[in-house]
């Protein structure tokens, strides 16, 4: 069966006039019916007053679609965007963030890029810079599986957008434009492209994202440009368009050629050699996000590689992890932690049985050291949560399960991450991923697929509440908590009948044990993961 195209409407720069934009948008859909998603490019917020915005922000007045916005592009209208992550500015209007990717529960991948380029240090709080570019490109296009993104949302337009194409009018693409851009354009290979601030339309033939002959055919790029509504010229500013998913497509489907195809036009007379110097490698900084925004708070540079970004001839030393402000019940060297539930320590890590656990051999893995969550571990933390990760995959399917790990940063104090066997016979992962998704969905949370090239440090900040849930496949889903959370929704998913059919286990309370049979269990447990133990190699 087809997959059902999505239907999508793109904006230029609205300016403040929200009433005429959502109007209309009222109006296409009651003559063509509902669409899924509104994307601004552009400035989103205007020179005008604020009454208009105050109604939407207030809740008097509600957008009519769900609809997602870049950010600033001037110093004027920094103040509306608060939050680098990206965040809800009113009912149905979402700001993305400074840059990431957007992955829709559809499979829909939109990268986006707000602000105008700068070259200079320190960058404006309104511009993106060479690194922010750079590590975009990194994180998705150094992968062999990489072909592309749906959707690529930038405010200017990318320089020499015009060659080989159909007139861009009076706006001169030799001089007008972002080359940083056009970098990120030639490297992410978006299917469409949407840009604005030029208040005009223009609307670029198709163009290659191969050499011919010399390449296996891939799919073309659309670039709309869209002018600033309400324009008295009566340009162009909305645009609507539909679109199946590219890993939702037959390969052959997606690499057909439009009749009016032209070149890359970033090609002509080296300008793509001449735009990539302006991109420095990149410095050890994670690119995006939304799923949602991935760039990082000023000064709290973080490395992923447990590399040190200056060359030394000394090697790095591990971080000391912070100190728990009181009392904490899984410091290993607390006296708080109940340690005959511990049944093996790393240098870095250690498993502990969980304290009523959905199964016998329900167990957590947690840092010996305080930290808060994932994305606060330094690197041989993280490396070492990962071998922890792998070594409990092998021994639950040597005993005929799948593993599902899920972390909630949410009125928590020190990471726990959750590992919870599935015995094979139950359920295939797509049907606990299903179980997520619906569950999900039933209680109004947003519960996003994150690509399989990143991770949560390239999503979350450091102190920001989320939910994630990771499978067997390697498979990721996450939630960016924004105001309150079910504490059990992970152990609910779970128990419920759809995968382990024990709703009754679902609060841990509930399922507490004496203290000899927790001592009982991990005796047990000790001895069946002794052969897999790693801990024993060194």
């Amino acid at each position: 069966m087809a997959q059902k195209p999505l239907r999508l409407l793109a904006c230029g720069d609205v300016e403040g006039k929200f009433d005429i934009l959502f109007n209309r948008v009222r109006a296409i859909q009651k003559k063509s019916g509902n669409f899924d998603l509104l994307l601004c490019v552009g400035n989103f917020f205007g020179s005008t007053p604020d009454a208009e915005w105050e109604e939407y922000k207030t809740g008097i007045k509600k957008a009519p679609i769900q609809t997602y916005v870049l950010g600033a592009n001037n110093q004027e209208t920094v103040k509306y965007f608060q939050d680098a992550d990206g965040c809800e500015l009113a009912e149905n209007i979402t700001y993305l963030g400074r840059k990431g990717i957007f992955t829709g529960s559809s499979g829909l991948q939109i990268v986006y890029l707000s602000g105008t380029e700068s070259l200079n240090e320190p960058v404006p709080g309104y511009s993106f810079s060479p690194k922010d570019v750079s590590s975009l490109r990194m994180m998705l296009c150094t992968t062999s599986q990489f072909k592309g993104v749906d959707i690529l949302l930038t405010s200017p337009w990318p320089k020499y957008v015009g060659n080989f194409g159909n007139s861009s009018g009076e706006v001169d693409t030799k001089k007008c434009g972002s080359a940083l851009v056009s970098s990120l354009a030639t490297g992410l290979k978006p299917r469409y492209h949407f840009a604005a601030l030029e208040k005009t339309y223009y609307e670029r033939l198709p163009y290659r994202n191969h050499i011919v002959l010399q390449e296996n055919a891939q799919h073309a790029t659309r670039f709309i440009a869209l002018a600033n509504v309400g324009n008295p010229e009566k340009k162009k500013y909305l645009y609507a368009f539909s679109i199946v998913p590219m890993k939702l497509m037959d390969a052959a489907e997606l690499v057909k050629q439009p009749p009016d195809v032209t070149e890359n036009p970033y090609r002509k007379s080296g300008q793509e050699v001449s735009i990539g110097k302006q991109i420095p490698a990149p410095v050890e900084e994670s690119a995006c996000q939304f799923f949602f925004d991935l760039n990082e708070k000023q000064g709290r540079k973080r490395s992923s590689t447990g590399r040190d970004s200056k060359s030394s001839p000394h090697p790095k030393q591990p971080r000391k992890p912070p100190q728990p402000p009181g009392p904490c019940w899984f410091c290993l060297a607390s006296p708080e932690v109940e340690k005959h539930l511990v049944v093996n320590i790393g240098t870095h890590c250690y498993l502990a049985l969980a304290k009523g656990g959905l199964s016998d051999d329900h167990v957590l893995i947690l840092p010996i050291g305080h930290y808060q969550s994932v994305v606060e571990l330094s690197a041989e933390v993280v490396e070492e949560v990962e071998k922890y990760k792998a070594t409990l995959r092998r021994f639950f399917k040597s005993r005929g399960k799948r593993c599902v790990v899920f972390e909630r940063n949410y009125k928590s104090h020190h990471l726990q991450l959750q590992v919870i066997p599935v015995p094979v016979s139950c359920c295939a992962t797509d049907d606990i991923k299903d179980a997520f998704i619906t569950q999900a969905q039933e209680q109004q949370i947003e519960l996003l697929e994150i690509p399989e090239h990143s991770d949560i440090k390239q999503i979350a900040q450091p102190g920001a509440a989320y939910f994630y849930v990771e499978l067997d496949t390697g498979e990721k889903l996450f939630h960016r908590i924004k105001k309150n959370f079910p504490l059990q929704f992970g152990r609910e998913v779970l128990a419920s009948e759809a995968i382990l059919n024990i709703p009754d286990k679902s609060d841990w309370r509930q399922c507490q044990i004496s203290k000899e049979d927790e001592e009982t269990l991990a005796r047990r447990f000790r001895k069946d993961f002794e052969p897999f133990d790693f801990t024993l190699d060194d």
